[in-house]
């Protein structure tokens, strides 16, 4: 298995940074966790095989998360070099298909007949899909919206694990416990924590739970970036492989 952290970023606009997208290739299998704004044009910068992606799975439908993905849709019918025939699976919560259908009455027909064959799949808490040979998705609810999903893929070497958007949950921690590489949202410092998204303490805490093999900072404000928030959460008690997530970092979980 193997990560390639295409956007690490907020609804924040900065310079090095876009929005959430995390593309994972296991095997012969190529899925990309969200699809935040910026994501596709990255997907090109660091030289990922975007034209050939299996599945596409969202957390939850805020446009950080989710606003990339009509773009995505264009550029795999407009914008390759030879017609894709390949299909590709839209994978998210409940909800969906009503927000993929409101988006083609506003944005165009791509969203839902590509030219290729898509298939789009609500998914619940607690659920399991198999993505490929070996590789599974898994699904924990979390507490930031209604719908909001953490995924953890199980492949045939490794287990990598997305928070999401979240807000402290021993569940979620529960949830994502043992895996290789844990992509975590670290949204707020300490001083203007709120129940729905992360700051430096309730991160440490869930890391202590979910031990993971190493910590990907992610998701960080400005307001907290300043602050070194991977020092925070060392401080605040976890003491395991962390560092901050940046975009274009690749890693190989079999290592």
């Amino acid at each position: 298995m193997r990560l390639t952290v295409a956007g690490s970023g907020t609804a924040a606009p900065e310079a090095d940074r876009v929005c959430s997208g995390y593309f994972i290739e296991d095997g012969g299998t190529r899925v990309l966790l969200d699809c935040g704004p910026g994501v596709v044009h990255h997907l090109a910068r660091f030289e990922l095989p975007w034209q050939d992606l299996d599945h596409v799975a969202i957390t939850h439908f805020h446009n950080d998360h989710l606003g990339d993905l009509p773009m995505l849709l264009f550029a795999l019918k407009w914008g390759v070099d030879r017609r894709r025939t390949a299909p590709l699976s839209l994978w998210g919560p409940a909800g969906l298909k009503e927000r993929l259908t409101r988006l083609a009455e506003a944005l165009g027909d791509h969203l839902i007949d590509p030219g290729f064959p898509l298939t789009v799949r609500e998914i619940e808490p607690g659920a399991t899909a198999e993505l490929g040979p070996g590789l599974e998705l898994r699904t924990a609810k979390t507490p930031h919206t209604d719908e909001s999903l953490a995924f953890r893929l199980v492949g045939s070497t490794a287990a990598l694990g997305y928070t999401g958007d979240t807000g402290p949950s021993e569940g979620v921690a529960r949830f994502l416990a043992g895996c290789r590489v844990l992509i975590a949202e670290c949204s707020l410092p300490d001083d203007d924590a709120i129940p729905t998204h992360l700051s430096p303490s309730s991160l440490a805490a869930m890391a202590r739970i979910a031990a993971p093999g190493r910590l990907l900072v992610a998701h960080v404000y400005p307001s907290l970036d300043v602050l070194e928030p991977v020092r925070l959460i060392r401080e605040a008690g976890w003491r395991g492989a962390s560092a901050r997530a940046v975009d274009g970092l690749a890693l190989d979980l079999r290592a």
